[in-house]
């Protein structure tokens, strides 16, 4: 009996999933120039041939992966933008980021180390502006959110704000069995979700 569209739709989210996921981990491991499409079909228990079906080449997995880690600080920044108060939709910044480095810290340093590859890595350096692009656009509605808290200098609070989320997640992803990250959590909410 063949198979339903529903059906057929089903296994390519799932093969899709699957692939950027063994790319995610391989990426995290052993670099993105040390991963071959062969260990990525390998570790992903599929064909090379079923891999190109869905990505044209390792360039193309590392385009789809930045197109995740965007959407992720869309939803983040979308659900924080539709909070009533200035202050709500900091804490919810502030909830989002952390439960998400918490859920997948290797993740977090992958793409830190994509921010921190060599401008000269013409592929590298594509996918680094375009996740520094969006972050420089979220980063004007962020401080657009100081600006209705009222503080003296939005500008510099949300740059302190950004380097402080930044600067616990970076902690926590190196050392997160020992980093106490839901006391840094309240102390950041304590920290900015106030005027002043």
């Amino acid at each position: 009996m063949p198979r339903t569209p529903t059906e057929n739709e089903r296994i390519r989210r799932a093969t899709t999933e699957q692939i950027l996921k063994t790319a995610m981990t391989l990426f995290c491991e052993k670099g993105y120039y040390s991963t071959s499409i062969d260990d990525v079909a390998k570790q992903a228990q599929i064909s090379k041939g079923l891999l190109y079906h869905y990505f044209k080449g390792k360039e193309d997995l590392l385009a789809a992966l930045v197109d995740l880690r965007i959407n992720d600080v869309l939803v983040v920044m979308n659900a924080a933008v539709a909070k009533t108060t200035p202050a709500e939709q900091i804490q919810h910044i502030v909830e989002g980021a952390l439960e998400d480095v918490s859920r997948q810290p290797e993740v977090f340093r992958f793409y830190l180390n994509l921010f921190t590859q060599p401008r000269l890595d013409p592929v590298v350096a594509k996918y680094s502006q375009k996740l520094m692009d969006e972050q420089a656009r979220q980063f004007e509605i962020q401080t657009e959110m100081f600006v209705q808290l009222g503080v003296v200098e939005p500008r510099q609070r949300s740059l302190y704000f950004s380097s402080t989320l930044q600067g616990i997640m970076l902690m926590f992803s190196t050392y997160p069995n020992s980093f106490p990250l839901e006391k840094l959590k309240a102390e950041a909410i304590a920290e900015f979700c106030n005027h002043g």
